[in-house]
């Protein structure tokens, strides 16, 4: 889900109405309901996020029209940050990446303080996307470059660990302060991670690809500290560029050759399967799921922000010991699971069968649903994907890898509406059947990676 949740508060409010409208007729025994075409209803409805979006409105007195177009755009400001921070890692390497990144965050919440119109709060959604995007893509891989191969996972699960914290402590803040204090609150982890890009290393294996090799011994060195032994690593490290630098310079095109085949595959497929799963419907519709089970939305959604953070954090602390695949597969049986029992619940509603027990199965299904996913499909493709990845074509299929992610999340965002329309119950086994499909592709696709070296796993993968 990574990175996807302001994504997801933007988008919710837009979606909550007319599903509630879906909903009540289904319970009403009316068959299928308006889609989001009518009655009001928009898929694209979107905004800042949902402690602000009416304060945003009545300030710079926007219409719904104008509004709406808000958080689609940073959707599209982050799919172009997928698609261009590839080579830009490459060229100014992974510390430069994050300061682009950064820059483009800082000049997007300093457009958003200063809007006055409709245009400026575009622009600084553009640009907040733009470095959504990039750093999706920067942040494991550059954790998964500097880390031990025995903290690797572990350091870069905690990636996404990080987000959910830094999702639920905005929602708190959005509560507290206005839009525009808090857009100058957002300044603050920018400054801080510009600030902190000075005290850290350039990655070693960027340092030795680019020929740096004085660099290169002193990054390795001081992060694995001054009285450790690097040579092995080192020349580890050093022979498989060697190997790369032997090959002709890798091209958009030659991510599709057979030698690279199977960890494109992976990579795009293992994201593929968190996004289309569902992850951002359920999202959107949790509130209302608690609403109809009789809970407090308020409560319900503290609930399942804690959830997924404790989970997620779980999920970070075991992931170098139980393994990348193990804990997918646990992971996605799970979110399988939870679709199954909100699928039972709707179902029930709708044809008006032990009616006593459909909130305790709605509940329980998201509450299962999100725990499940958060301790693994959350985190662990972007684990993988920061590994498979030759250093030679990193820069191409991450940057494929990670448009795929943000173009899902679009994907599943703007069609969750429309299938709810369809089949309320319909909609969950679609997905459970769906993330079944993941389950038979990690089992016969994804392999495992921890405890091996970038190296040993790039060169198993990719030969």
């Amino acid at each position: 889900m990574a990175i996807k949740e302001d994504v997801e508060s933007d988008l919710q409010e837009g979606i909550r109405a007319p599903l509630m409208r879906v909903e009540n007729n289904l319970a009403d025994g009316n068959g299928s309901a308006d889609g989001g075409s009518s009655g009001g209803g928009n898929p694209w409805m979107a905004g800042y996020s949902s402690p602000t979006q009416s304060a945003i409105r009545e300030d710079l007195s926007l219409s719904l029209a104008e509004y709406s177009v808000f958080g689609s755009i940073l959707t599209f400001g982050a799919m172009i940050g997928a698609i261009t921070i590839g080579p830009i890692t490459d060229l100014l390497g992974r510390k430069g990446a994050l300061r682009v990144s950064s820059a483009f965050c800082v000049a997007g919440w300093l457009a958003i303080y200063f809007s006055k119109e409709a245009w400026s709060l575009d622009i600084g959604r553009l640009a907040n996307g733009y470095g959504m995007g990039a750093f999706s893509y920067v942040v494991p891989v550059f954790i998964a470059e500097i880390a031990p191969k025995n903290l690797r996972g572990r350091l870069t699960a905690i990636n996404q660990l990080m987000i959910c914290c830094g999702v639920s402590v905005s929602f708190i803040l959005g509560v507290l302060v206005s839009w525009r204090a808090l857009a100058l609150i957002g300044l603050i982890p920018c400054a801080v991670n510009i600030f902190g890009l000075f005290f850290i290393p350039e990655s070693p294996r960027w340092l030795a690809k680019k020929g740096r090799h004085k660099e290169f011994k002193v990054a390795l060195q001081k992060l694995r500290g001054k009285d450790a032994d690097i040579s092995h690593e080192a020349e580890e490290i050093q022979d498989y560029i060697e190997t790369l630098d032997r090959l002709p310079k890798a091209k958009l095109l030659d991510l599709f050759q057979r030698r690279y085949s199977r960890s494109v595959i992976i990579g795009v497929g293992l994201m593929v399967c968190q996004q289309f799963g569902g992850i951002n419907g359920v999202c959107f519709y949790v509130s209302d799921i608690f609403d109809q089970a009789g809970f407090s939305s308020s409560i319900g959604t503290i609930t399942y922000a804690i959830l997924q953070v404790v989970v997620t954090g779980i999920g970070a602390a075991v992931m170098d010991k139980a393994g990348r695949k193990p804990l997918i597969l646990v992971s996605a049986s799970g979110v399988v699971l939870g679709c199954l029992l909100t699928a039972v619940s709707f179902f029930l509603k709708v044809h008006e069968l032990a009616l006593t027990a459909t909130p305790i199965l709605a509940v329980t299904g998201i509450l299962v649903y999100i725990g499940s996913f958060s301790i693994g499909m959350g985190a662990v493709p972007w684990v993988v994907m920061s590994e498979i990845f030759p250093i030679n074509i990193k820069g191409q299929a991450g940057s494929l890898a990670t448009l795929v992610n943000w173009f899902g999340a679009w994907l599943c965002s703007y069609t969750f509406n429309y299938l709810m329309s369809w089949s309320s119950y319909g909609t969950f086994i679609l997905y459970a059947a769906i993330n079944a499909l993941a389950i038979l592709f990690v089992i016969l696709m994804v392999p495992e990676t921890k405890g091996r070296t970038l190296e040993q796993i790039q060169g198993a993968i990719n030969k």
